[in-house]
């Protein structure tokens, strides 16, 4: 909510600085997000009136105006606004101001210049050249009750500074500049200045029929007809200032009243075009089918489950969130109802959502607005209408008041020894009952305890630990007293064998990778695709209707961060992701750390896409491929030694995927992304993407101590001819058990031939050893003992090696 100091001073004005004031109300739990000045710095610009302007004699565009600055002698300055006329004020920056930077940074001077042979003593200024607004029009033009010579950040109160208040749900009551104003008053104790709205006299005896279908719906309806107003009538500059600071723009005097007073006291109204409505108003439910047409313009088709004001013939507005166009007032119309009524805060709660809209009329009456105000409200609204659009035919109807299902607040208790202990610092009964009484609530006191009535504006009061907060946040939390714990704390030692993930981030990022942080609830589709999850778990109320499910894999998360790199001509992205994902398992008990029925185990997934490596002159540039994933798991689960076993995964390239298995156990998968997903992504090319338990990759071995070998071991190369289909994997499995682990130091793959395919119509060469659908794996092993290795330990070992290579895999050594 943003709003003026200006104005919120006006209605509580306690002795304090912005700053101060500000501090003051964050302290209370009425968040002050930012504070922004009006205008930029600037002096030396007062309230000019132009006397005469003539056409300059060599220039179609210019006029030569004489200008009253309060001064004895009038100011010749030339001026190139089409709005340049006699009579009109308009801000003027004297010889020596300093106006605000332009493009380049830098402020700009105001000295005596020539314009095509004319001299001009200053220059004649747009709300654009003080950067008040975008609007470069034409001259900024003030009333015409402004005092000549008068400073024009006076004038204007460009000294003022806006508030941004992030409010929290329970604070609907501070949606309004009057309800921060009665939260200062409390907190400090000022005086608070409340308006007071006299009746406005009924000349006619005019009521519209209005019938309330649905208690559930709308619980008061408030109305009044008001015939004879001028809507082509201007809204009052001051009017058009104070919306403007609050972000909203003018639009016309009668829908700029409602708005006004909606900043100003909370209330959201709605003012019809009287002679649009056929026969009488009916407060009800929605039928299925239905459609409207709002102001905004959008059409939007009902359900059952959305409530709404129609007349006779038709649906006329959204109840609570936004008018529709058919009743809408124009510049012709002539006669208007207001309504101020009080709508079910969980009548109105998401129905916005729904529509895929927000109003700031739902945003408060979701939230709670009061309902005793109704009356009072369209009062102020009435005289507002008369002051400002009124003619010598407006005349005012009676006002309508329905009140069929008020809302009944309950006593709340309060135990003063039960609010010293939550608060941790000791409260009086009588500071309790200052504190409640100061925010407007009705106490009552007995012993040791305090009964209390909230006023009809405060929906968040309904228990204990609510007046409890009101008490802590009034007497300040600043005061609490810093308490040392009661009990012993014991540091949770992380045992030996698990890694911290702080080490884990940082070791990703060693290896290239940045870190990611993505929502839990993601779209659909990427479940389906991605995961293969056809019943994911789905949010009841998701904050958008493309992030309605809970995650069963980082995968989708990561390629969104990658399609948003992509789309911004990134060519290189390498991101990771550590979080929890989410499944159903009926195994899974309540606990403090678990939710009955789901599971939420946490993961590792990263992605890299594009060149492996940075440009670079020591290596060609190549893009990266399933073995530079590979080879990032190998390294993140280093001394342990992974093994790829060829699998599926539905996300991932059915050539190029492999299960990771770690000690016997999959913990995940690695490959390149499925080409018809990087084809509905958009990706030029597709990335490499690993996912894998995290618990497994935290897990590391104990460091043991192994002896420096005393004797030197022997290497031995073998070729061995195996068919195409033979892995890696399987032969490293088959040579370990061909020969003693305590003979065989290490096997390693260092070399892979495959024959060229023969030409169309071409034999294989004479006496080649290898045939077609056969590779060359050439394999070093590494021998080593307690004593010194005969070569007939040697051989045999070698020998069965070969024997077994035979036996597993079909085997021959290469000629």
């Amino acid at each position: 909510m943003q709003f003026p100091e200006s104005w919120l001073r006006e209605f509580c004005n306690p002795p304090l600085s912005t700053s101060e004031l500000a501090e003051t109300l964050t302290m209370a739990g009425l968040e002050v997000e930012s504070m922004e000045p009006v205008a930029p710095p600037f002096g030396g610009v007062v309230v000019g009136e132009i006397r005469s302007a003539a056409q300059h004699p060599d220039a179609d565009r210019l006029r030569v105006c004489q200008v009253d600055v309060g001064q004895a002698e009038l100011l010749n300055i030339v001026c190139g606004a089409p709005n340049a006329r006699v009579g009109i004020k308009v801000p003027c920056a004297l010889v020596g101001a300093q106006l605000p930077p332009g493009e380049d940074g830098k402020p700009f001077a105001i000295r005596v210049g020539k314009l095509r042979g004319v001299e001009s003593h200053g220059m004649l200024c747009s709300a654009k050249e003080l950067k008040l607004s975008d609007d470069h029009g034409g001259l900024l033009e003030l009333p015409a009750n402004t005092t000549v010579g008068a400073d024009i950040r006076s004038v204007l109160t460009l000294d003022d500074t806006l508030f941004t208040l992030k409010l929290t749900p329970n604070l609907a009551h501070c949606l309004s500049v009057y309800g921060v104003a009665r939260e200062l008053a409390a907190l400090t104790g000022a005086e608070l200045k409340t308006p007071v709205f006299p009746p406005v006299a009924a000349r006619i005896g005019d009521t519209l029929p209005v019938n309330i279908s649905a208690p559930d719906l709308c619980g008061r309806f408030s109305g009044r007809i008001v015939r004879g107003v001028n809507p082509r009538a201007s809204t009052p500059p001051w009017m058009v200032e104070r919306l403007a600071r609050c972000g909203q723009r003018s639009v016309s005097p009668l829908v700029d009243i409602s708005n006004y007073v909606m900043f100003e006291l909370g209330r959201p109204s709605h003012i019809f075009d009287l002679d649009k409505i056929h026969g009488g108003l009916d407060i009800r439910w929605a039928r299925a089918g239905e459609s409207l047409t709002l102001l905004n313009g959008s059409t939007v088709t009902l359900d059952a489950d959305v409530g709404v004001i129609a007349d006779d013939m038709q649906v006329e507005s959204l109840a609570g969130i936004m008018g529709g166009e058919a009743t809408a007032v124009s510049d012709a119309t002539k006669n208007i109802y207001i309504e101020a009524a009080f709508w079910w805060p969980q009548a109105v709660a998401g129905r916005s959502r729904r529509l895929r809209f927000s109003t700031e009329a739902g945003h408060r009456f979701e939230r709670g607005v009061d309902p005793e105000q109704t009356v009072e409200h369209i009062e102020r609204i009435t005289q507002l209408v008369l002051d400002i659009c009124g003619t010598p035919d407006s005349v005012c109807g009676p006002l309508d008041d329905q009140q069929v299902r008020m809302p009944e607040r309950a006593a709340v208790r309060l135990r003063v020894a039960r609010a010293s202990k939550v608060i941790g610092m000791s409260v009086s009964q009588a500071q309790c009952v200052q504190v409640l009484e100061r925010l407007g609530l009705e106490v009552a006191q007995g012993e040791g305890e305090l009964t209390v009535r909230p006023p009809a504006y405060r929906f968040d009061l309904a228990h204990e630990e609510d007046l409890i907060e009101e008490v802590a946040r009034i007497v300040g939390y600043g005061r609490l007293p810093d308490t040392p714990p009661l009990a012993p704390v014991t540091p949770l030692l992380r045992p030996e064998r698990k890694r911290s993930p702080f080490v884990l981030r940082r070791q990703l990022a060693a290896l290239g990778y940045q870190e990611t942080i993505n929502f839990s609830f993601v779209d659909a589709a990427w479940e389906r695709e991605l995961s293969g999850a056809t019943d994911p778990i789905r949010l009841v109320n998701p904050i958008a209707s493309q992030m309605g499910v809970m995650r069963s894999s980082l995968l989708g998360s990561l390629l969104q961060v990658l399609k948003f790199n992509a789309d911004r001509r990134a060519e290189r992205v390498r991101v990771f992701e550590l979080g929890r994902v989410f499944f159903r398992d009926d195994s899974v008990a309540d606990s403090d750390t678990t939710v009955a029925g789901f599971r939420q185990p946490q993961r590792l997934a990263g992605l890299a896409f594009g060149p492996a490596e940075r440009v670079q002159w020591g290596a060609a540039a190549r893009s990266a491929d399933f073995f530079d994933a590979k080879g990032d798991v190998e390294a993140l689960l280093a001394p342990r030694k992974p093994v790829f076993q060829v699998s599926d995964h539905p996300a991932m390239h059915p050539g190029r995927c492999a299960r990771v298995v770690l000690d016997g156990c999959a913990i995940g998968f690695v490959g390149e992304l499925h080409p018809k997903w990087r084809q509905s992504w958009g990706l030029a090319q597709a990335p490499v993407l690993f996912e894998l338990e995290l618990d497994a990759v935290l897990s590391k071995t104990l460091p043991a101590f192994n002896p420096v070998a005393r004797h030197q071991s022997v290497e031995r190369d073998i070729a061995v001819v195996v068919g195409e289909a033979v892995t890696h994997g399987q032969l490293m499995e088959s040579i370990a058990s061909a020969v003693d682990a305590a003979l065989l130091r290490d096997a390693v793959l260092f070399d892979v031939y495959r024959p060229k395919a023969p030409k169309g119509g071409e034999l294989p060469a004479a006496g080649a050893s290898l045939l077609q659908g056969e590779k060359s794996m050439a394999i070093r092993l590494v021998l080593g003992g307690d004593s010194t290795l005969t070569e007939a330990q040697i051989d045999t070992a070698v020998a069965a090696v070969v024997e077994q290579l035979a036996l597993r895999h079909g085997a021959r050594l290469r000629v």
